[in-house]
């Protein structure tokens, strides 16, 4: 091999080395921009975990608030009507990602304590009064605010003659309380008469007739 062969082969092969610097070069940069890339996704998902987290406690918190105000309104109307210290109180849990709640009524009986599902408690209608209890809880503590009458069909239909006169004062309070006018269909004379404004209907071969009563008199 004569020099001029050598100087072009030399050549030829620092051209080479040229170009794969350049595909170095370049494949360095495009690494690069994919760390910077995936450094950027990393940190996205630090923000939004660090969202999902401050959401999950947020929501918790409303949540245990919530619990806290329903318990508190149900407890309370408990002892109104049925005068004495049996406590409502809610359960939360999650199945299959959902949350779940469950009801139970305390009862102090001496020296133990009954823990019952509304629903299996004996005595005194505590399911109608639970149910109605927590129909206004919600009503008032929705939000937004729901507005309009509450609308009651039967209320307190199986509470004891013992208490269907607190239940009576009762609504009578929540509607003072809440602002909210209580309209409720009703088969109680005592409830009829704690109304401000009542009203019989009666069916005749087969039409409503709608009478007002006023201090226990029908006016047509």
């Amino acid at each position: 091999m004569d020099r001029s062969e050598f100087e072009e082969r030399l050549t030829a092969f620092s051209k080479e080395i040229g170009r794969e610097e350049g595909r170095r070069d370049l494949m360095r940069e495009n690494l690069k921009r994919q760390e910077d890339a995936l450094k950027a996704i990393e940190d996205e998902e630090k923000c939004l975990n660090g969202v999902v987290f401050l959401l999950q406690k947020s929501a918790d918190f409303s949540r245990g608030q919530a619990k806290n105000q329903v318990e508190d309104i149900v407890t309370q109307s408990i002892a109104y009507i049925m005068q004495n210290s049996s406590k409502f109180t809610v359960e939360l849990s999650e199945k299959r990602g959902l949350p779940i709640a469950e009801f139970f009524v305390e009862s102090d009986y001496g020296d133990y304590r009954v823990k019952t599902k509304p629903e299996q408690s004996r005595g005194g209608g505590v399911v109608d009064i639970v149910s109605l209890a927590l129909r206004i809880a919600f009503l008032e503590n929705h939000r937004p605010k729901i507005e309009g009458p509450l609308f009651l069909d039967e209320p307190g239909k199986h509470i004891s003659n013992d208490y269907i006169f607190n239940m009576g004062e009762f609504l009578k309070e929540c509607s003072r309380l809440f602002n909210r006018q209580v309209i409720m269909v009703t088969h109680d004379d005592y409830l009829t008469n704690i109304c401000d404004r009542a009203f019989r209907v009666d069916i005749r071969n087969g039409k409503s007739e709608v009478h007002e009563i006023i201090n226990d008199e029908e006016i047509n």
